[in-house]
């Protein structure tokens, strides 16, 4: 039997390389195709090193071609792997997401300090101000902001975009929110390497359909860490709030948070510092303020780094239930909590305008890996 290449073509068509979704024809891995009689040439060239993989393709191909064309056919298959020159596996690449006016990073030194319960409580009163806001939940290990917003056991649908599949993102209380809650099991952990999670956020950036926002606030995990470094060379962050409660403990790591951001190579600019936990007041003593973790630790802060305070928030009970019942604690009318917020908010938006009149937009970083060690550049 006399092979023939279109058959070939369209066998290989049937097939993906592992990991690069596309088709063999349609991703180029197919290089060449050669038929003599009844035997086969196949040239493939994969991005994917591991052996695993190589042979998982190899075995791909021969199955394809066996079914779809000939099944007596002798097939061989010169594979190449077209590694990059260069290590690039933790960095995510892309441009500014396009009708997007301001990114807010919304940070905390350590865990446990309410960073989610502030970025969903900025967003919900910034919505209710009128503002187009999205939430980008990038807090990979511990997503919680579908649970804020009630929206835990939402799927992201797909659009169509200028011919472009699309995700388009959840949305709540006049909120758009991505995260990879919508993706996981409640019960399921999320145990990833760097370049795991850095492919699943640059999905969740670039693979969406944002549409216009006046705000974008991105809820960064605990740290100053990979992911971290991941945002800021994606994207051209245009301020950072970092979270902290009163206690020396957090503070020494909001102090670490606030340094990362105005390191030389990074230069996002800092909007402020918010207290969490600042003070308790029980509702049998509506005027008596308890001051547990200490008194004015991050607004003493905030002096030191001379960085704006923008405000505290108490520790009170009813914000940790909104946030467990999907509905933020600022959309509570005619309540102190509501009033906090709002001047946190308030607070948040004037260093922003303040940031955009007197500095220029800030720039993506550039992230190179050289003898083991990271490296910092600006683009």
């Amino acid at each position: 039997m006399k092979l023939d290449k279109k058959d070939i073509l369209k066998a290989l068509q049937t097939i993906s390389v592992p990991g690069e979704g596309q088709n063999m024809v349609e991703s180029g891995a197919v290089k060449n195709i050669q038929t003599f009689g009844d035997e086969v040439v196949v040239d493939i060239s994969i991005k994917n090193p591991s052996l695993q993989a190589k042979k998982k393709t190899e075995v791909s191909i021969l199955q394809a071609i066996h079914r779809e064309v000939y099944e007596k056919a002798k097939i061989t298959v010169n594979l190449k792997v077209d590694a990059p020159t260069t290590p690039t596996a933790n960095e995510i690449k892309g441009k500014p997401i396009p009708g997007i006016n301001n990114i807010i990073a919304v940070a905390s030194g350590k865990g446990g300090v309410g960073k989610s319960t502030v970025t969903a409580n900025l967003a919900a009163t910034l919505a209710k101000m009128g503002f187009n806001v999205g939430i980008l939940d990038a807090d990979i290990y511990g997503p919680s902001i579908p649970i804020m917003f009630d929206v835990a056991s939402k799927k992201p649908l797909a659009v169509e975009v200028e011919g472009k599949s699309k995700m388009a993102p959840i949305e709540n209380y006049g909120v758009k929110i991505l995260s990879i809650g919508f993706f996981t099991q409640p019960n399921q952990a999320v145990i990833w390497r760097g370049p795991m999670a850095a492919k699943a956020l640059n999905q969740m950036i670039f693979d969406a359909h944002w549409g216009e926002l006046d705000f974008l606030l991105i809820d960064l995990p605990p740290g100053t860490g990979d992911i971290h470094l991941s945002i800021m060379q994606a994207l051209p962050v245009t301020g950072a709030i970092v979270v902290s409660t009163p206690q020396e403990i957090a503070l020494a790591d909001a102090r670490k948070g606030v340094a990362m951001f105005q390191q030389e190579a990074i230069n996002v600019p800092v909007l402020g510092i918010v207290e969490n936990m600042a003070y308790f007041t029980p509702a049998e003593l509506p005027e008596n303020k308890y001051y547990i973790f200490g008194k004015d630790g991050a607004k003493n802060l905030a002096e030191d780094m001379n960085v704006p305070f923008l405000g505290a928030l108490p520790l009170v009970q009813s914000i940790r239930e909104a946030g467990d019942v999907g509905r933020p604690a600022a959309l509570q009318t005619s309540t102190p909590l509501e009033s906090s917020f709002e001047e946190i908010t308030r607070n948040s938006v004037q260093e922003l305008v303040r940031r955009n009149k007197s500095m220029p937009p800030t720039e993506a970083i550039k992230i190179t890996t050289m003898a083991g060690c990271s490296a910092v550049k600006k683009k």
